[in-house]
Order: structure tokens, then sequence, then C-alpha cells
């Protein structure tokens, strides 16, 4: 499956990309996924942030389909 990777904030530096794109068979869920960003990229490991597919909020249990768009989305504050 292929997929759209797109940091925002400090994950952009983080990650040394505005995004990535993967192809990857093994990564189904976001908890997949997961687990190869922080094993891939282990600062990452170390910030905080949440996953959104196709501009919809998800967690760790939704299932990827191929062609998807996934921003990881550290925590903000507003006003």
């Amino acid at each position: 499956m292929r997929f759209s990777i797109l940091p925002f904030g400090a994950l952009t530096d983080t990650l040394s990309a505005s995004g990535i794109s993967l192809t990857h068979e093994q990564i189904l869920t976001i908890e997949d996924l997961h687990q190869y960003l922080t094993t891939t990229y282990p600062a990452i490991a170390q910030q905080k942030f949440r996953y959104a597919v196709n501009q919809e909020m998800v967690d760790s249990t939704h299932s990827l389909q191929d062609g998807d768009e996934i921003a990881l989305l550290p925590p903000f504050s507003g006003g």
C-alpha cells in the first residue's frame, strides 16, 4: 500500500521533511504505522501527536487504505 505522510509543527523538523511517500505492505492500521515511524525515526517517539487520515481524526485501530493521506498533528493551542 502507498501512503502520503504529512507532518506538521515540530514533527516536520524531526522528520526533516514536509512530506513522506511510503510504500509498505505490512502497514495495515495506524498502530502499525506508529510502530514503523517510531522505529525508523526514533526521535519521533519522544513527541506527542495524533493522526488524521484523509482529514479526519482517527485512533490507533483505524484501518488504512491504499492512497490514504495521513497527517501527524502535534498538540496545539489557540485563542
